[in-house]
């Protein structure tokens, strides 16, 4: 079987599927692996380096897209889409809540659709997960930049000249991002409070040395799946006032809830960005969502009142080299889970709960 990558538009999206130690892993399987033509050479990736463990190259993406499994990070563009043909398979982060119409195209021409982003929260499925694997990257990002535009240290620092006060950092919703901001924010040698719509996120804050703001009636706030819900407009109020208090005291503010599918839910409004400290930063993750402050707009720097609001379309183009590896893993396990070693073929066995939910119908 033939498994194959093409390049992404490399204006929005670094990241490749496929690096030369998940290469190897798929020819083991018994796959030939084709990849466009300086496939990896933006991330000092040298077609050499593939090459070497039996990769082929084309400069024609079509030859490419001939594969029984193409395997890339986001849809493909209209015009290479049109290329493929029946009983191919594509494997992504298809993102159906928006391209349920070229999903419908395709699906009509009986090529066979995987989304890992609907990936059940399942044991079996951790090493799949590319939210979690790319979310743990983009919260560790996230805190990162906004250090970098805070004008002030980080960590308290006791000298002969005088005291410089501890940071104060408030991550907004606790997920995998937002619990691996807790953890660097704490690190550097700031002081850390989260908040979330889910009670079960407060034990996981306090293990990272984080203060946990709580809200009456967020137990009630978290999907079987374990993604936070929308709240009512009764505990968003509550929320509110809480915050509103707490950002008065904060220097440093990381957001990233996301509700999957949907628009980010607003939780900073403006009245809360005026009563901030002037020098403050909010770096908002749900920027390509619409951003979960009033202001927010991805990949621009908007000053409010003196306050830096920030959120980029792509923050993992920051860390690619780092991104593209845990992704190509994600992808390679969940390849492995569909392949039928003894007959060299793919299996999709809808009894899978892992294949069954990530096969867009």
């Amino acid at each position: 079987m033939k498994i194959g990558s093409i390049l992404e538009n490399r204006k929005i999206e670094k990241r490749i599927a496929i690096t030369p130690e998940i290469a190897k892993k798929y020819i083991s399987l018994g796959f030939d692996v084709r990849l466009s033509k300086d496939y990896g050479t933006h991330l000092g990736i040298m077609d050499e380096e593939y090459k070497k463990i039996g990769v082929n190259f084309s400069s024609d993406d079509k030859e490419i897209l001939n594969s029984n499994v193409i395997v890339q990070l986001g849809l493909l563009s209209d015009d290479k889409s049109s290329l493929l043909k029946e009983d191919q398979t594509l494997i992504g982060v298809l993102n159906p809540y928006d391209n349920k119409e070229k999903l419908g195209i395709l699906k009509n021409k009986k090529i066979k659709l995987f989304s890992l982003e609907l990936l059940p929260r399942i044991t079996r499925a951790q090493s799949m997960d590319i939210l979690s694997s790319q979310a743990n990257l983009a919260g560790y990002k996230a805190v990162i930049e906004s250090f970098a535009y805070f004008e002030k240290a980080i960590p308290m620092m006791m000298t002969a000249a005088g005291t410089i006060p501890a940071a104060k950092i408030l991550v907004v919703g606790a997920g995998v991002a937002g619990l691996q901001a807790i953890a660097t924010a704490k690190r550097m040698g700031g002081i850390v409070f989260a908040t979330d719509v889910r009670m079960a996120s407060k034990e996981q804050v306090e293990s990272l040395g984080g203060k946990f703001l709580t809200v009456e009636g967020a137990e009630n706030l978290e999907t079987e799946g374990g993604y936070a819900k929308e709240a009512s407009d009764e505990f968003k109020k509550k929320q509110e006032e809480l915050l509103s208090e707490t950002l008065k005291k904060i220097d440093i503010v990381i957001c990233t809830a996301l509700i999957p599918g949907k628009k980010a839910p607003i939780i900073i409004k403006e009245d809360m960005i005026n009563n901030m400290q002037a020098g403050s930063v909010i770096y908002d993750l749900a920027a390509i969502q619409g951003g979960n402050t009033a202001f927010t707009k991805a990949d621009e720097i908007t000053e409010k009142n003196g306050v830096k609001i920030m959120g980029e379309s792509n923050i993992l183009n920051k860390l690619p080299v780092s991104a593209s590896s845990l992704y190509a893993k994600n992808m390679f396990n969940f390849v492995e889970n569909l392949f039928d070693k003894e007959n060299k073929k793919l299996n999709i066995n809808l009894e899978d709960e892992i294949i069954e939910k990530t096969l867009i119908k």
